[in-house]
């Protein structure tokens, strides 16, 4: 059984910071992509950040040299550093680890980009 955990969302001003972090638990030892997804309300899940296990990235462009992804292996920990955040940037944020594919989903964090 696998259990996605993620923590560090909150309420921030715009120009903000925040980082997000996800620890994934259970019977697997190695994920191979994780990420971090987004929902804000009426719109669909969108991808903000992806990484491979070797740590290859990629971004939505909206995000783009303002958040960084990167991972721990070891720890099973999946990180998003927010910047420069925006009120756009308000959504409910999920971790996602893929192995054997399949895709796991963390249970989400709100994350509120106050103007």
């Amino acid at each position: 059984q696998v259990q996605l955990v993620e923590s560090g969302g909150g309420l921030v001003q715009a120009g903000g910071s925040l980082r997000l972090s996800c620890t994934a638990s259970g019977s697997i030892f190695r994920f191979n992509d994780m990420g971090w997804y987004r929902q804000a309300p009426g719109k669909q899940r969108e991808l903000v950040a992806g990484i491979t296990f070797r740590g290859s990235t990629n971004y939505v462009d909206s995000v783009k040299g303002r958040f960084t992804i990167s991972r721990d292996n070891f720890k099973n920990t999946v990180y998003l550093e927010m910047n420069s955040l925006k009120p756009e940037d308000t959504a409910v944020y999920y971790c996602s680890a893929d192995f054997a594919s399949i895709r796991y989903w963390g249970q989400g964090t709100q994350v509120t980009v106050s103007s």
